[in-house]
């Protein structure tokens, strides 16, 4: 069992990082923007800005940083592929996703429709991230 690159990890993980904040900026800064509009007026709090949406970003390239390392943690069990990089997609998607987006939805905060098109756009983008950074990701290959 050799040991992680992280060298690779980060760089897979940057590339799977803005895969990710390219399918949020869709997601939330198009499609979905006008009910974070209302949202954040209902609850009485400013729109989104500037900072928030540098923070957004900076925590999807860390997202993307974590799935390929998870990807290359679990490579020795599950082998190398895109199997392997789409249970690593799997566990980044319920943690990272479904569980920080449930505590929101479950007090009321957030809105069950949005919150539920959060998760299943998640899905697909933490996929399509995880495959693409894992394929980036090699190990002495």
């Amino acid at each position: 069992m050799g040991k992680i690159d992280l060298g690779r990890v980060v760089i897979g993980g940057v590339v799977a990082g803005i895969i990710i904040d390219i399918f949020e900026f869709v997601l939330n800064g198009w499609y979905l923007a006008g009910q974070w509009t209302s949202v954040m007026a209902s609850l009485n709090r400013a729109p989104v800005g500037t900072n928030a949406i540098i923070a957004f970003n900076i925590v999807g390239l860390f997202t993307g940083i974590a799935a390929v390392w998870t990807y290359a943690a679990i490579r020795p069990r599950f082998g190398i592929g895109p199997g392997t990089a789409f249970i690593a997609a799997l566990l980044t998607w319920i943690t990272a996703y479904v569980l920080s987006d449930a505590a929101p939805a479950i007090m009321g905060i957030f809105p069950l429709r949005i919150v539920g098109t959060m998760i299943g756009v998640g899905l697909v983008e933490i996929v399509v991230a995880t495959m693409v950074g894992a394929y980036l990701y090699r190990e002495g290959e």
